[in-house]
């Protein structure tokens, strides 16, 4: 909250592009003919206090002496619409106190902290868009702010740490907790939203608004770059491993393949842990895929299947007409209006035909799109089998340099024992020589 004037105030949170976006302005009754307060003039802002930019979707209204911002909606232009804080107003779902860490993007091993002490972190429910947040403010800049979806697994890593990943934002979070019971409740309650989640996604799919999953797909196609020039870069390194093992010293030649060889051992345990989680999503998109396309082939069936069973009992139903009207004029009072009964059953059932048909080719349609999709996957299959033999490489490569580093240990130890032995027979003969030279003294004193 700060003070632009005499009597107004504004309460706003401060973005990572540096700006100050403002969530509430409130005027109150004292007067102020402070020329640094905001101007406005009905619903436009005329001008803002030095060093505050409005939000360009930010809905200012003037009433009785007060401004309100109706709601907090984007960043200013350029930012992504998934760095929204929270609506005014929303009440959180859950809240606790906890540190905040996230995973260091160069090591991908060691943590980061992103707050100096322990802030509130709390679940929110977006209704604009349906999805529910993870989000958490340490003074005027937003640490977390992570879309909860069904794939997210919270991990207990200790007895008062946590994490989850982000794949939005390309990172993991870790919480830390003062006591195991808050890291309990908050895990409880993120499965819980995790549910709800899955549920909102049902719920859309029932009303076959299908979500596409060509996003995937392209972030499965970025991971598979990221993990090609991983194995770039692993090839660079391997070019050179006859230089490594051409060191001019017998001495540091064991040092230099051993460091090489733990090298190896690093960067294959890196590949090998990326690899097993591209697997894994690639085996996830794979189902869904497979899943959605024996959907649409089941419903193409059941719908032509009932197309045929409309036909035949429309025909039964004229058939029943023709025979209504030959009948004899004694009944023709009820006949008629069984008739009229009849002939609008014919009326249902062409309706019903009709959309049924309409039903039918939006689903062939869809099948033609589930084709495409199915190419794709083979494709990525592919590249998952080009990494795993990649990896079998490098294996082989780490068994070939530490069968080179034990020959060398061995020869090594050979050369060592025959200094000894050429020591010790030094030694003796430097002895016979003292002895020899006493002697020889000796004699020429006497």
């Amino acid at each position: 909250t700060q003070q632009l004037g005499h009597g107004d105030k504004q309460t706003g949170v401060q973005t990572e592009h540096g700006q100050t976006v403002i969530l509430k302005c409130e005027r109150t009754k004292q007067e102020t003919r402070n020329r640094n307060t905001v101007k406005l003039e009905g619903d436009k802002v005329l001008s803002v206090p030095p060093g505050v930019s409005l939000s360009p979707l930010c809905l200012w209204k003037k009433k009785k002496k007060k401004l309100k911002v109706e709601e907090l909606a984007y960043l200013p232009s350029g930012a992504e619409p998934e760095t929204l804080l929270k609506k005014m107003g929303e009440q959180p779902l859950f809240s606790t106190k906890a540190h905040v860490f996230q995973i260091d993007p160069a090591t991908k091993r060691n943590w980061i902290p992103a707050s100096k002490h322990a802030v509130t972190v709390s679940f929110f429910y977006d209704a604009s868009r349906t999805v529910y947040r993870i989000i958490s403010v340490g003074g005027t800049k937003a640490i977390i702010n992570s879309t909860v979806t069904p794939n997210m697994t919270f991990t207990k890593t200790s007895q008062k740490f946590g994490q989850w990943a982000d794949s939005r934002a390309n990172t993991v979070y870790g919480l830390g907790f003062s006591t195991e019971q808050h890291l309990q409740q908050f895990s409880e309650q993120f499965k819980e939203v995790k549910e709800a989640a899955r549920l909102v996604r049902e719920k859309s799919q029932e009303k076959f608004e299908l979500i596409s999953p060509g996003l995937n797909i392209s972030s499965l196609q970025g991971l598979s770059e990221d993990r090609h020039s991983t194995a770039a870069f692993l090839c660079v390194n391997g070019s050179g491993e006859d230089k490594l093992f051409r060191s001019k010293s017998a001495d540091l030649e064991p040092t230099v393949k051993k460091e090489y060889v733990k090298k190896i051992h690093s960067e294959g345990s890196i590949c090998e842990t990326s690899m097993e989680t591209e697997l894994f999503t690639l085996r996830e998109s794979n189902s869904k895929l497979v899943t959605a396309l024996r959907e649409a082939n089941s419903s193409i069936e059941q719908w032509k299947s009932q197309l045929t069973e409309y036909q035949q009992e429309t025909h039964r139903l004229r058939d029943q007409v023709a025979e209504l009207e030959s009948s004899s004029s004694g009944h023709a009072a009820p006949c008629e209006i069984r008739t009229v009964d009849l002939f609008q059953s014919v009326e249902d059932m062409e309706a019903l035909l009709k959309s049924k048909d309409e039903e039918i080719t939006k689903l062939q349609g869809r099948k033609s799109d589930f084709q495409d999709l199915e190419k794709e996957r083979e494709e990525i299959t592919k590249r998952m089998q080009e990494l795993e033999q990649r990896n079998l490489e490098l294996e082989q490569q780490v068994q070939k340099a530490e069968q080179k580093l034990a020959s060398s240990l061995d020869a090594r130890q050979q050369a060592e024992n025959e200094v000894r032995k050429v020591i010790d027979v030094l030694d003796i003969k430097i002895c016979d020589l003292n002895s020899l030279r006493k002697s020889l003294a000796t004699f020429l004193e006497k």
